[in-house]
């Protein structure tokens, strides 16, 4: 297995502040790699887990594998949602490196493997940078209160005035439970993941009332970061560097997309809003050592070597479940409720999870974060399930 590394570096090596009881890595710096035997997790176990990452690659359909390159989104996304109406891409998209990851305990790296310093589109992972976005807004007073309704704040299309729509709040929004309606950037809210076979599906049904369905549709994501454009008045890859990428230490590598015409303007300024995932192209492209840096803000519940990125009562919320559905809380974090998503992580951790699969799991119990990229999304569990056993640690009992 040539792409799986493990780096030795011996403790006399160290400073000590690089062997401090909580590490963060610094920008552009050196990440303090530890042995799994330092971080008292089982070396060939690890090596198991990261094995199987690998075999697990998400292939879509071995068939069209034997035709053309999978791994080229410009191909396989259109493919996978070629059921939907307005179903054309209007965002970039690229071909990604074959499956990767990295594995990081009390912050240091003690497994990588694939090409973790590769730029590539991460989906729905794009939602919890989104959804950091409104929580410097909240951690600002940008945002009052999240209960309040959006158009109480601003007014950025005259689709978030019709009825159906005004009592939608910031926390229905994030929530994915807001039943937003309308067009956005040329796309209907209707359009968005039909039932197989019938794409006019959503449009028969009608829009649930707000708050009473959640649902997975970008349309209505794509309208939180409107909205959030309006708010911040300028453009969002900016607030996310100021306020959260150049804190955590993340490259300049990374870049947030919207779509060919998904301008807005505010206060007389044309701005480009971005997407919260990459359904029709575009949203967060991202190594995955930028990702692991997510994970560890994650880990440390919104600090970051002593100062607050985000607050303690922000990913308190963001880690409440929502009420259709409890294994979410806001954007994009999925939650483990009754053990569901991950039966063998205990119940407190979370996962931001793109299609890909592209996951980003935060293990409280044992201070780890996994990112893996382009695994079947359905092997995850498996994954977990080893990586918590190279811990040594039972897993924890089922209720």
């Amino acid at each position: 297995m040539r792409q799986f590394v493990i780096a030795l570096l011996g403790l006399s090596l160290l400073s000590p502040a690089c062997i401090a009881a909580d590490y963060f890595p610094p920008k552009d710096g050196v990440w303090v790699v530890h042995t799994p035997d330092q971080e008292h997790l089982d070396p060939l176990k690890l090596k198991a887990a990261i094995a199987f990452a690998i075999s697990a690659e998400a292939k879509y359909s071995p068939e069209l594998a034997k035709k053309v390159d999978i791994r080229d989104l410009s191909i396989s996304v259109p493919l996978k949602y070629a059921g939907e109406a307005f179903n054309n891409p209007i965002g970039p998209l690229k071909p990604h490196a074959p499956a990767n990851g990295i594995i990081i305990r009390h912050g240091y790296i003690v497994a990588e493997w694939g090409k973790t310093r590769q730029v590539d589109m991460t989906f729905s992972v794009s939602k919890t940078f989104l959804s950091s976005v409104a929580g410097v807004a909240f951690d600002h007073g940008l945002i009052r209160n999240v209960n309040d309704r959006v158009i109480d704040y601003v007014k950025p299309s005259p689709d978030f005035l019709l009825p159906h729509n005004q009592p939608i709040t910031w926390d229905n929004m994030l929530r994915q439970d807001s039943g937003w309606i309308g067009t956005l950037w040329g796309k209907p809210w209707w359009a968005d993941r039909p039932e197989a076979g019938k794409p006019w599906s959503e449009l028969a049904k009608g829009p649930p009332p707000v708050g009473t369905q959640w649902k997975y549709n970008d349309v209505r994501v794509n309208a939180l970061a409107l909205a959030l454009t309006h708010l911040w008045k300028k453009p969002l890859p900016e607030v996310l560097k100021q306020y959260v990428a150049d804190p955590i230490g993340m490259s300049d590598s990374w870049h947030w997309e919207g779509y060919v015409n998904s301008w807005t303007e505010v206060g007389g300024k044309r701005i480009h809003v971005v997407s919260g995932g990459g359904h029709w192209g575009g949203g967060m492209f991202i190594s995955a050592r930028d990702q692991a840096r997510m994970g560890l803000l994650g880990l440390n519940k919104g600090k970051w070597d002593g100062k607050t990125v985000l607050s303690e009562k922000w990913v308190a919320m963001a880690r409440t479940p929502t009420g259709p559905n409890p294994g979410y809380g806001f954007c994009n974090w999925f939650l483990n409720t009754d053990r569901k998503m991950y039966p063998a992580a205990r119940e407190d951790s979370v996962a931001f999870i793109g299609d890909g699969a592209n996951v980003i799991f935060v293990d409280y119990q044992h201070d780890m974060v996994a990112v893996v990229r382009w695994i079947d999304g359905s092997q995850m569990k498996q994954f977990v399930r080893l990586l918590i056993d190279a811990t040594g640690e039972p897993a924890p009992r089922a209720h």
